[in-house]
Order: C-alpha cells, then structure tokens, then sequence
C-alpha cells in the first residue's frame, strides 16, 4: 500500500464519517460535492470529517483507486464506501442513509 493509499486508509478508519470532497462543508467547490455536505447536514451528521482533495492531488488521485470509484464526492462510513452523491441521494431518499448514519 502506497504512503498516499495509507493516509487515506487512516483517514476513513479514523472517522466514523468522512467525505471526501472539493472544497470544504462550509464552502464547496462543486455542487455534487455541495449536494453531498446538504444530504449529511439533513441527516443530522455532525461529527463529519471532510478531506478537500482540491488540496494534495495525490489524496485526490488516490482515492478514486482506493474505493476504485472514478468520482469526487465518496463517503465513507465506518470504514466502509458508501458512493458519490448520486447514491447517497437514493439512499437518502429511500430512509437508508438515515439508518446506516444512525449505527
């Protein structure tokens, strides 16, 4: 595992909510990442951990091979991928996040 693939694993073990995305919760950079910080903020998160990947090109590289998904926002949740904002939109439409969120 690279340096950069390490990080990343600490980052998402270390937390019990990470996401990572362009810019920060309280300025995002995209608006799937904008979409993605609202769906949390809904949920009631509020121990989110956020990695800008706009910040070190390598974490923004690395995490697309980490989860081998090819988009910027991914959320993690106990150590687990969950997708991009896409699905996290389904998954919160549907009751699901609320639920994985609540564990």
């Amino acid at each position: 595992m690279s340096d950069v693939q390490q990080r990343i694993d600490q980052l998402v073990k270390g937390h019990r909510v990470v996401l990572f995305m362009k810019g920060t919760p309280q300025f995002p950079m995209c608006g799937f990442s904008g979409r993605a910080v609202q769906i949390l903020k809904a949920c009631g998160v509020d121990d989110l951990a956020s990695v800008n990947v706009l910040e070190d090109d390598d974490v923004r590289q690395g995490i697309k091979a980490y989860a081998n998904w090819p988009t910027i926002p991914q959320l993690y949740v106990n150590g687990e991928f969950v997708g991009g904002s896409d699905i996290m939109m389904e998954m919160y439409e549907a009751g699901e996040l609320q639920t994985l969120l609540q564990r």
